[in-house]
Protein backbone atom coordinates (compact mmCIF):
# COMPACT_ATOMS: atom_id res chain seq x y z
CA UNK A 1 0.00 0.00 0.00
CA UNK A 2 1.29 3.46 -0.93
CA UNK A 3 0.57 6.19 1.56
CA UNK A 4 0.25 9.69 0.23
CA UNK A 5 1.52 12.49 2.45
CA UNK A 6 -1.40 14.63 3.53
CA UNK A 7 -0.45 18.26 3.92
CA UNK A 8 -2.54 20.44 6.21
CA UNK A 9 -4.63 23.07 4.48
CA UNK A 10 -3.16 26.56 4.46
CA UNK A 11 -5.29 28.99 6.46
CA UNK A 12 -6.13 32.22 4.62
CA UNK A 13 -8.01 35.27 5.87
CA UNK A 14 -9.19 38.05 3.54
CA UNK A 15 -9.91 41.35 5.25
CA UNK A 16 -11.45 44.65 4.17
CA UNK A 17 -13.34 47.53 5.75
CA UNK A 18 -16.90 46.09 5.85
CA UNK A 19 -16.66 42.44 4.75
CA UNK A 20 -19.56 43.20 2.42
CA UNK A 21 -17.97 42.98 -1.04
CA UNK A 22 -14.32 42.45 -1.95
CA UNK A 23 -13.30 40.15 0.90
CA UNK A 24 -16.51 38.12 0.50
CA UNK A 25 -15.80 37.66 -3.23
CA UNK A 26 -12.20 36.67 -2.51
CA UNK A 27 -13.25 34.13 0.11
CA UNK A 28 -15.81 32.60 -2.25
CA UNK A 29 -13.36 32.46 -5.18
CA UNK A 30 -10.51 30.87 -3.25
CA UNK A 31 -12.83 28.28 -1.72
CA UNK A 32 -14.40 27.57 -5.13
CA UNK A 33 -11.19 27.44 -7.19
CA UNK A 34 -8.56 26.02 -4.79
CA UNK A 35 -10.64 24.89 -1.81
CA UNK A 36 -8.89 21.55 -1.51
CA UNK A 37 -5.67 23.43 -0.62
CA UNK A 38 -6.97 26.21 1.62
CA UNK A 39 -9.12 26.80 4.68
CA UNK A 40 -10.62 30.21 3.81
CA UNK A 41 -12.20 33.01 5.84
CA UNK A 42 -13.03 36.69 5.44
CA UNK A 43 -13.67 39.50 7.91
CA UNK A 44 -14.09 43.25 8.19
CA UNK A 45 -12.96 46.06 10.46
CA UNK A 46 -16.55 47.38 10.61
CA UNK A 47 -18.74 44.54 9.27
CA UNK A 48 -21.88 45.46 7.32
CA UNK A 49 -24.47 43.35 5.54
CA UNK A 50 -23.23 41.72 2.34
CA UNK A 51 -24.01 43.99 -0.59
CA UNK A 52 -26.80 42.46 -2.72
CA UNK A 53 -24.77 43.23 -5.87
CA UNK A 54 -21.90 41.14 -4.48
CA UNK A 55 -24.27 38.18 -4.19
CA UNK A 56 -25.76 38.83 -7.64
CA UNK A 57 -22.46 39.07 -9.56
CA UNK A 58 -21.13 35.92 -7.90
CA UNK A 59 -24.33 34.02 -8.73
CA UNK A 60 -23.94 35.13 -12.36
CA UNK A 61 -20.83 32.96 -12.58
CA UNK A 62 -22.26 30.04 -10.63
CA UNK A 63 -20.91 30.79 -7.15
CA UNK A 64 -23.59 30.61 -4.47
CA UNK A 65 -23.02 32.94 -1.52
CA UNK A 66 -25.58 31.20 0.69
CA UNK A 67 -24.14 30.75 4.15
CA UNK A 68 -21.79 33.71 3.82
CA UNK A 69 -22.21 36.32 6.52
CA UNK A 70 -20.30 39.44 7.48
CA UNK A 71 -17.76 38.77 10.22
CA UNK A 72 -15.68 41.04 12.44
CA UNK A 73 -11.91 40.75 12.41
CA UNK A 74 -12.17 40.50 16.21
CA UNK A 75 -13.66 37.00 15.75
CA UNK A 76 -10.22 35.89 14.53
CA UNK A 77 -7.97 37.61 17.08
CA UNK A 78 -5.66 35.09 18.69
CA UNK A 79 -5.87 32.75 15.70
CA UNK A 80 -2.91 32.08 13.41
CA UNK A 81 -3.07 32.12 9.63
CA UNK A 82 -0.63 31.17 6.93
CA UNK A 83 -1.70 34.15 4.83
CA UNK A 84 -3.67 37.30 5.64
CA UNK A 85 -4.71 39.28 2.56
CA UNK A 86 -5.91 42.86 2.92
CA UNK A 87 -8.05 43.78 -0.09
CA UNK A 88 -8.71 47.37 1.08
CA UNK A 89 -7.52 50.41 -0.78
CA UNK A 90 -5.60 51.23 2.41
CA UNK A 91 -3.90 48.58 4.52
CA UNK A 92 -6.25 47.30 7.20
CA UNK A 93 -5.08 47.85 10.78
CA UNK A 94 -4.36 45.14 13.35
CA UNK A 95 -4.60 41.96 11.29
CA UNK A 96 -4.39 38.59 13.07
CA UNK A 97 -1.06 36.77 13.28
CA UNK A 98 0.16 35.29 10.00
CA UNK A 99 3.28 33.92 8.36
CA UNK A 100 2.66 36.14 5.33
CA UNK A 101 0.79 39.41 4.87
CA UNK A 102 -0.33 40.56 1.43
CA UNK A 103 -1.94 43.91 0.60
CA UNK A 104 -3.81 44.17 -2.71
CA UNK A 105 -5.61 47.42 -3.57
CA UNK A 106 -8.94 46.42 -5.06
CA UNK A 107 -11.22 49.48 -5.39
CA UNK A 108 -14.35 49.42 -3.24
CA UNK A 109 -17.36 48.96 -5.57
CA UNK A 110 -19.83 50.08 -2.87
CA UNK A 111 -22.23 52.65 -4.33
CA UNK A 112 -21.34 51.63 -7.90
CA UNK A 113 -23.43 50.01 -10.59
CA UNK A 114 -23.46 46.29 -11.32
CA UNK A 115 -20.91 46.68 -14.14
CA UNK A 116 -18.35 47.99 -11.66
CA UNK A 117 -19.06 45.06 -9.32
CA UNK A 118 -18.42 42.70 -12.25
CA UNK A 119 -15.12 44.41 -13.04
CA UNK A 120 -13.91 44.12 -9.43
CA UNK A 121 -15.16 40.50 -9.26
CA UNK A 122 -13.15 39.59 -12.36
CA UNK A 123 -10.08 41.45 -11.10
CA UNK A 124 -10.21 39.53 -7.80
CA UNK A 125 -10.63 36.21 -9.60
CA UNK A 126 -7.62 36.84 -11.86
CA UNK A 127 -5.47 37.78 -8.86
CA UNK A 128 -6.46 34.66 -6.91
CA UNK A 129 -5.89 32.35 -9.88
CA UNK A 130 -2.40 33.78 -10.37
CA UNK A 131 -1.14 34.63 -6.88
CA UNK A 132 -2.70 31.89 -4.74
CA UNK A 133 -2.34 29.03 -7.19
CA UNK A 134 -1.05 26.07 -5.14
CA UNK A 135 2.55 25.15 -5.82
Amino acid sequence: MILKEVKPLKRVLFICRNNSGRSQMAEAFLRNIYGEYYEVYSAGIEPREINPLTIKVMEEIGINMEGHRPKSISEFQGEKFDIVVSVCEDACPAPPEAEEYIHVKFPDPKGSNIERFREIRDEIRRWIEKELKPK
